[in-house]
Order: C-alpha cells, then structure tokens, then sequence
C-alpha cells in the first residue's frame, strides 16, 4: 500500500524539488484519519504549555525547581509506561491501547484543572504521563501500514500532525489563560482529548490484524533484551542521540516560560505574558508543520536520513543558543525558535525511521518503545535541570542544550559510517 497516492506522474514525483506537500491531498483514509487523531491529541497536550508553569507558579506558589520536577514527573511516567505500552499495542492491537490512553489523558486533564493541592496536580501530570505513551503506538500504527521505503514520510505526517497541533495548542493555550483563566485551559484540553478518542473509536481501523498477531506469535517474534540493545550498535548510537536530542528540547521547554516571564517580557502584566509565551511556542508548530509539509520529503531523498540526523543536530543546537543571545521576543519567535522547529522537524522523524531499521520488522512496536523510553529519560533528566540551570542564569538552560545537540554530532557520524541501512540513500555528489 502506498503511503500518498501521487497527483503528479511518478517521475515527477520523484524529484526532490516536488514540495511534499502536494502528496498530503490524497492521503490513504487511514494515514488521514490518524492524522486528525494526532493532531487533536497534541492539541489537547500543547494547549497546557504556556500555562502549567506559570499556573504552579501563580497558584501553588512553586519554585522554579518544583516546577522542573512536576514538569519532569510526567515524563518519569512515560519512561516506566511506554514499553509496556508498545509490547501491550504488539500483542492486544494499536486500536484498543489508543482508545484507553486517550480517555486517561482526559481524566488526567480534568484533574489538573480541578486539584486544590500540589499533590493532586502532581497525581494529574504522572497520569497524564502514563498515558502519554501512546505517542509510540501512532508511530508504530504507521509502521504497520508503510513500506520501509515510506517509513521516513510516513512517521512525517506524525511529526506535522505535532507541528500543526504546535500552531495552534500554545496559542489558544496562551488565548484561554489570558482572556478566561489559567484553569480554563484544562478544560478545553480535557474536552479535546475526549474528542480524540471518540474519533479513534469511530474512524480508525485496527492495522494490526488478529491474523497478523497469530503469525507473529507462531513464527515466535523474539523480544529484545538489554544485551540485545548494547550489542546493535547503530541501534545504540540512534538512542544515545535521540536522549540528547530530546535531553535538550527539554531544557528549552522547561524554561521558556519562566525565561519569558524574567527576560523577553520582562515588566508585562500575567496577560501579556501567557500570550506571548503561547505564541512563541507556536512559532515551532509554524516552523516543524511547513519542514513536514513541504521540506522532509526532498531533503530525505536528497541527503539520506543519516545525513539529516548530522544537519538536525548542528542547527538545533545553534538555535537554542540564540535564545539567550538575542533576548527579544521577536528574534527569539521568528530566527531561534523556527530554526530549533525545522531542524526537529527533520532530525526526528529520520533518527526514528533508522531505529526501525535497525531490527526485523517484527519488533518495531518494541524498539520505538525502547527508542521512546531513552527520549522520555533525556527529557525526564532535561526537564528536572532546566529549573535548576535557570535558577543559577536564566539563559543557562539554552547554552546547556545547544551544547548537547552538538556533542551529539559525534554519535550522529559514528552512525553515519555503521552498517545501518538507509531507507533513502544520500544521492551521490551531495
């Protein structure tokens, strides 16, 4: 089954000028369905962005430090969840596990706009943790309707449906806390999250057949071990990398809004503040939805996966590195935060789509739950840093991060001369 069905003929498609976005308008009915479902689902989760720290802060009276560790308590949850919830996707079907996940986000949201008590907000972030795992089950969906050859492509609709719930999340995140309160903006995610599973419940397919799984279990699809994870090495090289990545996207995403409040909005009123925030962060929805859109697709055949992998890391870092330089809510929205959303945009999906080539296909449920555990812990160890590194200099976080993704350069070439195949080779010349 082909991931697009081409509007242009298939030489024409092939060339990498050909903006991907003329392959999104007849997408097959479940790759569009799957979409929407992302989409809504990161709606729902970016919508609390601008909001949940400063919501700790304005109303629970937290410190920057407790307001890493609640930040990060979500994503310890993941980290403890997602392999169980690839194995489980593996065994029972994607569908069952994604409706599950999606009504305990609600249940998490309605938590956290109703908690009196720190506590309880935390009770809410670790749930809403626990279900988040089933980011991995999207991704593994995909998986199971693409060719290894429309794997990269097909994990890019994933990452434009995140884009496009970044564009909008933050900002309506950012209009509801400023205009109603910072409670309101739970609500409207809890509404939009019990919208994403009545929508996976009526629209979406199962794609991994009960036919399927018997075979799978009659051919015993071995599990992967701890020994098995060291001794693949571009599959080792893939997490080191995919932890930094996200270890310092963390730090960005942790400190941004209290960075804000000190720095770029330095004096603003509490409106001004969660609205500039909200937008800021849109302005990486803005920059990963157009590389998903119109970008992925020819730099993939153009330059090979790996090769993205080396270009992601280099002007990711350079981004996050501007944050502090410029200090001005305009250069920091339009120059540092679009670079750190287009390198994403690109990095990303290409580090994923080599992890799944680095096992039989068998085990992709389980190795992008192995992949999506080692980015949960470097965003678990980058969130609970990004309050401490702010505290010592506002602008600590940022130069922390962009220094990361560069030492990750060196992995990403490590990985770039491994036995690792690439689903679309860097043409020759490049």
């Amino acid at each position: 089954m082909n991931l697009f069905t081409p509007v242009l003929p298939l030489s024409a498609c092939c060339h990498p000028c050909v903006p991907g976005f003329l392959y999104m308008f007849k997408w097959d009915k479940r790759l569009w369905t799957l979409f929407l479902i992302v989409f809504s689902n990161f709606l729902g989760g970016t919508i609390v962005l601008p909001s949940l720290p400063l919501y700790a802060q304005r109303h629970f009276t937290a410190s920057p430090e407790l307001i890493s560790l609640l930040l990060a308590s979500f994503f310890i949850a993941q980290f403890l969840a997602a392999p169980f919830i690839g194995r489980l996707s593996d065994r029972y079907g994607r569908l069952p596990v994604l409706v599950i996940s999606q009504f305990g986000t609600f249940l998490s949201f309605i938590i956290l706009g109703a908690a009196a008590t720190l506590p309880v907000l935390f009770a809410g972030r670790i749930l809403d943790g626990i279900t988040g795992g089933n980011v991995i089950v999207a991704q593994a969906y995909v998986t199971d309707i693409t060719t290894r050859e429309e794997r990269t492509r097909g994990l890019g609709v994933i990452f434009a449906a995140f884009g496009l719930g970044y564009i909008l999340g933050p900002a309506l995140g950012g209009l509801v806390s400023a205009f109603f309160n910072d409670r309101a903006t739970f609500f409207v995610g809890a509404a939009i999250s019990l919208l994403t599973t009545i929508l996976t419940w009526l629209l979406l397919d199962e794609s991994l057949t009960p036919e399927r799984r018997a075979l799978l279990a009659q051919i015993g699809k071995p599990k992967m071990t701890f020994r098995d994870v060291l001794n693949n090495i571009p599959l080792r090289w893939i997490l080191i990398i995919g932890f930094g990545s996200q270890l310092s996207i963390a730090l960005l995403q942790s400190s941004i809004a209290l960075f804000s409040e000190a720095e770029l909005f330095k004096g603003a009123t509490e409106q001004t503040v969660s609205l500039g925030v909200g937008l800021l962060l849109t302005g990486i929805g803005v920059g990963q939805f157009i590389t998903q859109l119109a970008l992925i697709r020819p730099a993939v055949e153009r330059f090979g996966e790996q090769r993205l992998v080396i270009f992601g890391a280099f002007f990711r870092g350079l981004g996050l590195l501007t944050i502090p330089l410029f200090g001005s809510p305009w250069l920091v929205g339009t120059v540092s935060l679009i670079m750190v959303a287009v390198s994403s945009g690109l990095m990303m999906p290409s580090l994923q789509a080599l992890a799944t080539s680095t096992v039989p296909e068998g085990q992709n449920g389980g190795v992008l739950g192995i992949y999506q555990s080692a980015t949960s812990l470097g965003i678990i160890v980058g969130t609970a840093l990004g309050g401490q590194l702010f505290a010592a200099a506002h602008g600590l976080p940022f130069v922390t991060g962009g220094i990361v993704l560069w030492v990750m350069i060196i992995p990403a070439l490590l990985l770039s001369r491994s036995n690792v195949p690439s689903l679309h080779p860097a043409k020759q010349g490049v």
